[in-house]
């Protein structure tokens, strides 16, 4: 395995079960909570996307609102802004995957350095991460809001390089985004998939160096 000591985390979906908000969803939307926390999550996704090719930057916060209005105009039952107001808290409580709390306890033991890197704004992040209580193991918090440059461009991956003086290939890149792993391997980041729901590789020709289910073979680099 390799000897690299810097690794980079992304967080929704990675470290954070981002569907883990469907039990709040479910309290507006009774018997459909999976269903918004899906449309929420993919609308989410895609208005990153949509607002970097329109050069149209809003920070995270506001994008994962307009998801969610969408997510609730398509299911037949608009919410308040109270209601918004409180799924939008309820995302600042998502809930850790098992075994992330153990491994970035475990890595930073060892003595590596532990990046998080993200699209969320810092309203949105540094609450979650607090919360969590993971931010002692935390080297540094970054987030795309900095450079307004949504992943995958290479903007956004700089970012990493302008905190850490390393060779590009020397730093892994973790993330259970396959679109994400596509452009930090195009930029030349080393990559480790975590394919948390058995997704075929993108079809971009940039496949991970490394895939897993979950974060647990870290500990073994």
């Amino acid at each position: 395995m390799t000897t690299n000591k810097t690794f980079v985390f992304d967080v929704y979906g990675t470290l954070f079960d981002v569907h883990s908000i469907g039990k709040a969803c479910e309290t507006y939307f009774p018997g459909k909570g999976e269903s918004i926390s899906e449309t929420w999550r993919q609308k989410q996704i895609q208005y990153t996307f949509l607002r970097q090719a329109m050069g149209k930057y809003a920070p995270f916060s506001e994008v994962t609102r307009d998801a969610l209005r969408f997510a609730a105009d398509l299911h037949g039952r608009p919410l308040s802004l109270k209601e918004e107001d409180r799924l939008l808290e309820a995302y600042q409580s998502l809930s850790l995957f098992p075994e992330s709390l153990e491994v970035l306890s475990h890595l930073k033991e060892k003595g590596h350095t532990l990046i998080i890197f993200s699209n969320g704004d810092p309203l949105m992040l540094h609450p979650l991460l607090k919360k969590a209580q993971i931010t002692n193991y935390i080297d540094h918090i970054l987030s795309v809001d900095t450079v307004k440059q949504y992943k995958p461009t290479p903007a956004a991956y700089h970012l990493i390089l302008d905190t850490i003086e390393e060779p590009r290939s020397d730093i892994v890149f973790l993330s259970s985004n396959g679109w994400d792993i596509s452009g930090a391997k195009a930029f030349g980041f080393t990559t480790a998939w975590i394919n948390r729901s058995a997704q075929p590789v993108e079809g971009l020709h940039q496949p991970p160096h490394y895939e897993y289910s979950t974060l647990n073979p870290l500990p073994t680099w």
